[in-house]
């Protein structure tokens, strides 16, 4: 178990918060039919509002974050346990998918997000790593990406990726920034998961499941619809309509553990306790994550 607290813009509290917020809700209880072989938060630097040399917010944070993981996640699979990393946001990907790469050898990315996050650098609005790293990580944006995290990457290929539940087109058409599917990966966007669950991410597994055995599971929780779960995207700014329903997360994640590849971890991002001061939003995570472990199809 592996906490992360780290806010893309380099506040103190916000998402930095978030693993405590979600042990503090029964996190590890959740795992309770489970041994846990170790839990720890990553010791990262504070945050920084400020845009660093690569124009990424909070950058120092964000380097110290993808070395931690990349250390922790690699150890964690070679030592045969199953990694799960919580708190943060969607950069935490950069630590871990470098991990997989440097440690593990070939494995699969389900990607479950409202975003296909691949703006490039130099169209980031606010330099936030969370709307960028699957471009980063793909290589099709940051080709003059220099230091530390431009030698870490590309480190992902386009067909051990498959995306499930954007619905960011519109967002996206106003930085004249395509779709994914239009660059060799597999998508599936919200209208086509929210008509069928299940369907989705048996479609998806499927998929990944011709290429490798083995695959990595993340979940952006904006890929809820924000009645559902307010607790995420920022204070003051509007939050795209639209999502699935617990429910439609769920039975898609389930629908997974389909196929004879096997989830070696995952990780679970963008939960903001300032949002959630009665802290349902934390409950309905942790009775979310406790759904998904009880299930017997869930094992290396």
């Amino acid at each position: 178990m592996i906490g992360v607290p780290f806010d893309g813009y380099g506040r103190p509290g916000n998402q930095a918060r978030a693993a405590t917020a979600l042990r503090e809700a029964g996190l590890l209880d959740a795992f309770e039919h489970h041994h846990i072989a170790a839990q720890c938060d990553l010791d990262l630097p504070a945050g920084d509002p400020a845009r660093g040399p690569t124009s990424l917010i909070n950058e120092r944070a964000l380097l110290a974050m993808t070395r931690a993981l990349n250390e922790r996640v690699g150890s964690a699979v070679t030592s045969g346990r199953l990694p799960i990393v919580y708190g943060g946001d969607c950069s935490v990907l950069f630590g871990i998918v470098t991990a997989l790469r440097d440690h593990v050898g070939d494995v699969g990315l389900v990607f479950i997000d409202g975003h296909e996050d691949t703006m490039p650098l130099d169209v980031s609005e606010d330099g936030e790593a969370a709307n960028t790293e699957l471009g980063l990580l793909l290589g099709l944006t940051g080709r003059t990406l220099g230091g530390e995290l431009g030698d870490r990457l590309p480190a992902l290929d386009r067909d051990r990726l498959v995306v499930l539940g954007p619905r960011d087109d519109a967002w996206r058409r106003q930085f004249n920034v395509g779709t994914l599917a239009d660059n060799g990966v597999w998508v599936a966007p919200l209208a086509e998961v929210a008509d069928d669950p299940a369907g989705a991410g048996r479609r998806a597994i499927e998929q990944l499941a011709e290429r490798v055995d083995r695959w990595w599971l993340h979940i952006d929780l904006d890929v809820l619809d924000p009645v559902e779960f307010p607790a995420q995207g920022l204070p003051d700014y509007p939050d795209e309509p639209g999502g699935l329903t617990w429910d439609q997360l769920l039975d898609m994640v389930m629908a997974l553990f389909t196929t004879s590849a096997s989830c070696i971890g995952g990780s679970v991002a963008i939960y903001d306790p300032d949002q959630d001061p009665d802290s349902a939003g934390a409950a309905q995570i942790v009775a979310f994550i406790r759904n998904v472990v009880a299930r017997p199809t869930i094992s290396r």
